[in-house]
């Protein structure tokens, strides 16, 4: 942390105190750690203390302009490395969701283009409110990072979830966001997403259930850990993410051509798309009209993407996706070794919290020698993040460098 800058955003709350502790535990490690407080939170513990453990005056009030040749809250959202709010209320999630700037902290927050890293601290019932929760996701999309709150006794008498994480928890997280964001620099990765679509005729198509999140979580994921990303899309429903060159693309022979296209120039490979396995062997010029009783539609076989990337790679890091409904670890074990993959990702998509179209994922991660990490039920962008960082460091530990193909 040596020589960065730190702008950490303290709110209202009885774990405001802790904000000592991180302030004098970043400053101690050479940070220059800049503070921001709402007016609550100067209820909670004085905006000396926090002065005095990091030698730098503390803002509260957005037009106590301290220095002439600035703008106070622009000059600090410019400066910061990194924004750290801890703790974070309701009150201010709700701002930074809804792009309100009502005062100082506020402000500051949605004038930076910095890493933005949040730790909430509030009652549990508040923080399960569906209100809280969908602030939550909305800012998780936008890329912000969370330090979870922790369960036990909260100040309010209740055991819950809700607790501000540890000083030590939240300086770890700060380095880790670091880190993160040179751990895929220079590298080139690629992402296949979406369902498939196969066209029956203009008005009609196969496809699937799959919704993109998983794919997408992986793509963004990637882009923030530094990688240059180029993510092949067929049919989502959700919007593309931002910061990455996006292909897309209806059906499996579109994704086929798009990817191999452009295999021979990328480092790392997450084929995570429903990709149909069968298309019409016609696809109709216009619009099938009811008439008989029944109607039979004969079906060819789609290239396998991924068999085709196993085959044909020259040291790129390949990443498969096994969805299944029984038998897993037996089912992608075989399809690991069938398709040549480094890694598998599977899961069942039977089961509550891990199929199509949720925010969630329950997923078993194997390689050659069988299962390497099984992850709970957590959110696909957690997912997502677990499985870059394993990707990386088995890239780093094959020595496998950016110019090698």
């Amino acid at each position: 942390m040596k020589g960065k800058t730190i702008v950490l955003g303290v709110c209202g709350g009885i774990a405001a105190y802790k904000a000592a502790q991180l302030c004098s535990r970043l400053t101690q490690a050479g940070a220059d750690v800049r503070v921001i407080m709402t007016e609550s939170a100067a209820q909670f513990i004085t905006p000396l203390t926090l002065q005095t453990l990091t030698r730098n005056p503390v803002m509260i009030d957005t037009f106590d302009e301290k220095d002439p040749t600035v703008v106070s809250h622009i000059d600090l959202a410019d400066r910061a490395d990194v924004f750290v709010v801890a703790p974070a209320t309701a009150n201010l999630l709700a701002k930074m969701a809804h792009g309100i700037a009502d005062d100082m902290l506020s402000t500051t927050l949605l004038a930076t283009t910095a890493p933005i890293l949040v730790a909430p601290a509030m009652n549990v019932h508040m923080y399960e409110h569906p209100a809280v929760q969908q602030n939550l996701k909305i800012l998780s999309e936008r890329g912000v990072r969370f330090v979870e709150p922790g369960e036990g006794q909260l100040a309010c008498g209740y055991v819950g979830k809700g607790r501000l994480a540890e000083p030590e928890e939240i300086a770890a997280s700060i380095d880790r966001l670091w880190t993160d964001r040179t751990r895929l620099a220079g590298r080139k990765v690629l992402v296949t997403a979406g369902g498939t679509v196969e066209r029956l005729d203009p008005v009609r198509y196969f496809t699937n259930d799959s919704s993109g999140k998983m794919g997408y979580a992986i793509a963004e994921a990637a882009r923030d850990l530094g990688a240059e990303v180029t993510l092949v899309s067929a049919k989502s429903s959700i919007p593309l993410p931002s910061g990455m060159t996006v292909v897309q693309v209806q059906s499996a022979e579109d994704m086929y051509h798009a990817v191999m296209d452009r295999l021979d120039t990328m480092d790392l490979v997450f084929k995570s798309a429903a990709v149909a396995d069968y298309r019409p062997a016609e696809t109709a010029p216009q619009k099938i009209k009811k008439s008989e009783e029944t109607l039979t539609i004969t079906l060819v076989k789609n290239p396998d993407i991924l068999e085709a990337i196993g085959r044909r790679k020259t040291g790129q890091f390949v990443v498969g996706f096994a969805a299944e409904t029984e038998n897993l670890e037996e089912h992608a074990l075989r399809k690991l070794n069938r398709k040549n993959c480094d890694l598998i990702v599977a899961n069942d998509v039977s089961v509550e919290g891990a199929g199509f179209g949720t925010d969630t994922n329950i997923v078993r991660v194997y390689d050659k020698d069988g299962l390497v990490e099984a992850m709970p039920l957590m959110s696909k962008k957690e997912v997502a993040g677990r499985l870059l960082r394993l990707a990386a460091e088995r890239m780093t530990r094959q020595r496998v460098s950016p110019d090698v193909r």
